[in-house]
C-alpha cells in the first residue's frame, strides 16, 4: 500500500504546491502591487521554496538544438530511430549548411551511450552527449519509467537489458561503432559484447566504460555496503511495490522512483539541505543566477523514474551480492559470460578518484576480464579530484576525460 499512499499524499499536496507556486509569483512580479509590500521578496522566496519540496518533477527534455563547432552553430535535431517497450533508441542528428563541413560530419565516428538505468532519466547525460557530438555522431539509450509500461509488456531482467543493448548495436551497426557506458551499464554492456563476441558477431571497435560495479568487492563503498547488507528476499519484501491504478503500468512491480529518491537525499541529507537554504537565501539577495542554477540542478536529480523490480533484484543479486561476471559464473540465456572472448575491441576504463559510488579498482577490473584485448588497445584514466559525476558531466568532463576519450576514439576508428 506504500505506493498508493504515497499517491494520496501527493494528490493532497498538489493544491497547496499550486498555491504557493502562484503566491510566489505574486510577490515577486513587477506587475503586482503585492511585490512592493515590506518582505514581499522573502515571502516570495519561502513560496517558491515550498512550491519546489512539494511539486512533482516530470521527466526533463534533452533541449540539445544546436552545438558550437568551429565557431559555427550547427543544428542538431533529436530523433527516436527504435522503440521498445521498456526504452528508445534515441539519435542526435546533426546538419550542417557547408557542404565541407557535411563532409567531415559524415566521416566522424559513431557513439552509442548506454545511460544507467538506476533512478535518473538518460537526461542526466546531456552534458556527456552535448560535448560528444562535437566529434561523433551519437546516439542513446532512454530507458522508460517502468510505470509507464503496460503490464501486458511482460517482465523486464537483467536478460532482457543486455538483449536491449546487442539489438541498439545491431540496429546502428559496428563498422564504425564505440559504446560508452555510464555507471550500472558497464555490467550488462560487457556482458552484451562479451556474448556476441562469443558467437562471431561482429562487435564495437572500442568500449569506454565509466565509474561501473564491473566487480564490487574490489574498495567497496557505502552504496555497495547497502546492496550485501540484507538478504535478497528483504529488498523484495521492504523495496518493491505494485503501480497503482492510475498509470498505464498498473499492476506492475517496481522498485518506485520516489523511493530511490529518499535513499539518494539520505547519502548526504546536510548537503540537500544547505542547498536548499542556500537558494532561500539567493532568492532573498536577489541572486537570480545562483537561483537558477540551483533550479536546474534539482529539476534533474528530482525526476526519478521507476525500476522494473526484475531488473533490480536480478543486480542486486547478480553484481552486488553473487558477483557473477568477476567470478566467470554468469550465465545469460543458457550462455556463459566470458569476456576474454573479446578481441576485436579496444577496452578504455574511467575512474574518479573522489568517487563514492563506484569505488578505486572497481571499473578497473574489466580489464584482468578482457584477457583477449591486446595490452596496446587497453587504457585506464583516473580522472583527478573528480566524484562520480565528474567523470561524465561538468568541467573536469569536458576540459579532462573528455579530450582522452575523444583520442582513444579516433585511435581506434576508420581512417
Amino acid at each position: 500500500m506504500l505506493y498508493q499512499l504515497h499517491e494520496f499524499w501527493r494528490a493532497g499536496l498538489a493544491p497547496f504546491t499550486y498555491w504557493a507556486d502562484a503566491g510566489a509569483k505574486m510577490f515577486s512580479s513587477h506587475d503586482s502591487w503585492l511585490s512592493t509590500l515590506p518582505g514581499a521578496q522573502r515571502t516570495a522566496a519561502g513560496y517558491e521554496l515550498f512550491y519546489r519540496l512539494g511539486k512533482e518533477y516530470e521527466k526533463p527534455a534533452f533541449e540539445i538544438h544546436q552545438i558550437d563547432v568551429e565557431g559555427l552553430s550547427i543544428p542538431v535535431v533529436e530523433r527516436v530511430v527504435l522503440e521498445k517497450p521498456f526504452a528508445r533508441l534515441v539519435r542526435f542528428k546533426r546538419y550542417h549548411d557547408q557542404a565541407d563541413g557535411l563532409a567531415r560530419m559524415k566521416d566522424d565516428p559513431v557513439v552509442l551511450v548506454v545511460a544507467p538505468l538506476s533512478g535518473h532519466h538518460a537526461t542526466l547525460l546531456r552534458d556527456t552527449v552535448r560535448t560528444l557530438l562535437v566529434d561523433h555522431k551519437v546516439y542513446i539509450t532512454d530507458w522508460t519509467d517502468a510505470r509507464m509500461v503496460s503490464a501486458s509488456s511482460g517482465p523486464f531482467h537483467l536478460d532482457d537489458y543486455i538483449a536491449y543493448v546487442q539489438e541498439f548495436i545491431r540496429h546502428i551497426g559496428t563498422d564504425n561503432l564505440h559504446i560508452i557506458s555510464v555507471c550500472q551499464p558497464t555490467v550488462p554492456v560487457l556482458a552484451a559484447i562479451s556474448l556476441m563476441a562469443a558467437r562471431g558477431e561482429s562487435v564495437p571497435r572500442s568500449m569506454v566504460m565509466m565509474g561501473g560495479p564491473i566487480d564490487t568487492r574490489q574498495s567497496p563503498t557505502a552504496v555497495n555496503n547497502l546492496a550485501t547488507r540484507q538478504p535478497l528476499w528483504w529488498f523484495e519484501n521492504n523495496v518493491i511495490h505494485t503501480v497503482p491504478a492510475n498509470y498505464p503500468g498498473a499492476g506492475r512491480s517496481v522498485y518506485p522512483g520516489f523511493l530511490q529518491h529518499m535513499g539518494f537525499v539520505a547519502m548526504n541529507p546536510e548537503r540537500h539541505s544547505m542547498s536548499h537554504w542556500d537558494f532561500y537565501q539567493d532568492l532573498v539577495k536577489g541572486d537570480m543566477s545562483s537561483a537558477a542554477s540551483h533550479r536546474k540542478f534539482y529539476d534533474e536529480y528530482n525526476a526519478v523514474l521507476d525500476m522494473p523490480a526484475e531488473f533490480y533484484l536480478d543486480t542486486i543479486r547478480i553484481v552486488f551480492q553473487e558477483h557473477l561476471l568477476p567470478r566467470g559464473l554468469w550465465d545469460v540465456a543458457g550462455e556463459r559470460v566470458d569476456p576474454s572472448k573479446i578481441s576485436d575491441c579496444a577496452l578504455m576504463t574511467i575512474e574518479g578518484e573522489l568517487d563514492d559510488i563506484a569505488g578505486q579498482g572497481q571499473t578497473r577490473a574489466a580489464h584482468d576480464l578482457c584477457t583477449g584485448i591486446p595490452a596496446k588497445h587497453r587504457k585506464h584514466l583516473t580522472a583527478k579530484g573528480a566524484g562520480h559525476y565528474g567523470i561524465f558531466s561538468g568541467r573536469r568532463w569536458r576540459t579532462e576525460v573528455y579530450p582522452k576519450v575523444r583520442s582513444f576514439i579516433a585511435d581506434h576508428s576508420h581512417k
